[in-house]
């Protein structure tokens, strides 16, 4: 066995689950503390991945600096929408299947949007650094890898963190335990809800241009990045931050390793089978439950 391939492999799985993490972590949320399904979370992921590629070709801005436009944008284009849509589907009586309802509507109409704005042709976010290599011994690290596993580990630690050291955050985290006596105790849970909308979107959008260093992208690309969140917050957990950031690692790994010693179609195969097996095993996850 090659060594140096199994330790390249495990590098870039890891490089790679840290973006599933990020692209996840709010997908996990709203499921979590709204009890939202929301099919669209992907989709507006694409948004930042297109917003990224518009400022860095017309205006030479960095991926990583569009940030600074894209995530205030999208949290509050999603806040806009918790108020018109999402506020009422929560608080309908089958809450899960009206979300996944409404939000694939809203998942239908940002591809229809991406199409008539972008085209339905593929794009790749090249940066000045997109054909550098950093080489450390026997091992290279891509540039553009490189930056989105940087982006997603800060990413997650940010939302880790806002979550367990901020006011509001540890009302989003009460409001998830315990609705009703976070109620109690004075927490707005139509407010709380909302922020948690916004969070989940922003950090979406962040996510799309991780993986947008790391593959092409195009207005259809949404319904692959859905299927592995799905994936990511069913095995780390549904509401669970570090559970999805983990999920997100143990998945790259899995797929990382294989893509170096399988042919590219028992890969899916592979990783699915993953989640079945979780699923009969384990249906809660592999971690507990817990903003």
């Amino acid at each position: 066995m090659n060594t140096v391939l199994v330790l390249q492999s495990l590098i870039s799985g890891i490089m790679m689950g840290a973006v599933y993490a990020l692209l996840g972590v709010g997908f996990s949320l709203t499921w979590g503390v709204m009890k939202v399904i929301h099919i669209s979370h992907a989709a507006f992921g694409l948004v930042g991945a297109f917003l990224a590629y518009t400022l860095l070709q017309f205006w030479g801005l960095d991926p990583i600096l569009s940030l600074v436009v894209s995530i205030p944008f999208l949290f509050f284009v999603a806040c806009i929408i918790y108020r018109l849509l999402i506020a009422y589907v929560s608080q309908a009586k089958e809450v899960i299947v009206s979300s996944m309802i409404m939000t694939f509507g809203i998942a239908i109409i940002l591809e229809n949007l991406m199409l008539l704005i972008w085209s339905p042709d593929p794009r790749l976010l090249t940066t000045s650094y997109t054909s550098k290599v950093l080489i450390l011994g026997p091992l290279y690290f891509q540039y553009p890898r490189l930056a989105g596993f940087l982006m997603s580990l800060v990413g997650v630690l940010v939302i880790h963190f806002f979550l367990k050291k901020t006011y509001t955050g540890k009302a989003v985290r009460a409001a998830w335990q315990q609705p009703e006596a976070a109620q109690l105790y004075g927490v707005n849970l139509n407010r709380i809800s909302m922020i948690t909308f916004g969070l989940a979107v922003s950090s979406a959008g962040a996510g799309g241009v991780a993986m947008a260093f790391l593959y092409s992208f195009e207005p259809h690309t949404h319904n692959l990045w859905l299927i592995y969140l799905f994936l990511v917050v069913i095995v780390g957990g549904v509401g669970n931050v570090l559970g999805t950031a983990l999920a997100g690692l143990i998945i790259g790994v899995i797929t990382g390793l294989s893509l170096a010693f399988l042919p590219y179609q028992w890969v899916n195969l592979l990783t699915f089978g993953l989640l079945m097996i979780i699923l009969i095993f384990r249906p809660q996850g592999l971690f507990q439950g817990e903003v």
